[in-house]
């Protein structure tokens, strides 16, 4: 080869690693640099019901693009007693989709009624946004005893203006053994809807009004003394950050 042609080859070289280095070198990179948010999805007061709860449900991450630890939680503590319950998941998140996560960890249920209870859960799911923009969560729990339950969750959300949306959510709860000492029976535990209408005065902070109703079923209506569903008005605001 003359000079000339190294000169060339030397160049077709380099401009075919200036090419793909910074690609490759962008994909290992896109999971190194760490980000983080935190949304308080609802902190709500439901005035109606006898102990007059204050409710929460909120989500948390930490992690890169491809690699995060979730952190779930949500709760109800009434404002007149001690009566009250939590639960609380960690997760480790891996991106399988440009929209879904797998998530598998734990989960920590503690109820501060009667002295206090406490069960820990495995869980596996997804999590993620599907066709025409539904926010879905379907997990599977295993608990410490052995017993096997699911949730599935979905939320979508209606923008009227940029500001107002409207936000209808359902969430159904099943399990395959009794657990009377949680009130939970075999079979579909309960339904929820709620409907909740917010006006986002900034993207970070936006109060609610709507309404809540849970459906009992079965055993576990049973477990409730017969109860089979309330519902309630709530007012709470929702903020992330």
């Amino acid at each position: 080869m003359t000079n000339s042609d190294y000169t060339l080859a030397a160049l077709a070289v380099a401009v075919l690693v200036g090419t793909l280095s910074p690609m490759e070198g962008r994909a290992q990179a896109e999971d190194n640099v760490t980000f983080a948010k935190g949304l308080f999805d609802q902190l709500e007061y439901a005035p109606a019901p006898s102990e007059r709860p204050v409710s929460l449900e909120a989500v948390g991450w930490v992690g890169g693009d491809f690699n995060r630890l979730w952190l779930r939680a949500e709760g109800e503590q009434s404002t007149l007693d001690m009566a009250g319950d939590g639960e609380l998941e960690a997760l480790y998140g891996r991106l399988i989709s440009p929209y879904f996560d797998v998530v598998g960890g734990a989960r920590l249920d503690r109820s501060w009624e009667d002295g206090g209870r406490t069960r820990g859960h495995l869980a596996v799911g997804v999590q993620g946004r599907a066709p025409y923009q539904f926010e879905v969560e379907p997990t599977l729990y295993v608990s410490q005893n052995g017993n096997v339950s699911a949730r599935f969750e979905a939320a979508y959300s209606f923008l009227f203006t940029q500001r107002l949306v409207l936000e209808p959510e359902v969430e159904v709860n099943a399990a395959l053994q009794d657990v009377p000492e949680w009130g939970v029976g075999a079979g579909v535990n309960n339904l929820n809807l709620g409907l909740r209408m917010r006006y986002e005065f900034h993207r970070k902070f936006a109060p609610y009004v709507g309404y809540d109703h849970d459906w009992r079923f079965g055993e576990t209506a049973d477990f409730a003394g017969g109860d089979i569903g309330d519902g309630a008005f709530v007012f709470g605001v929702r903020m992330w950050r």
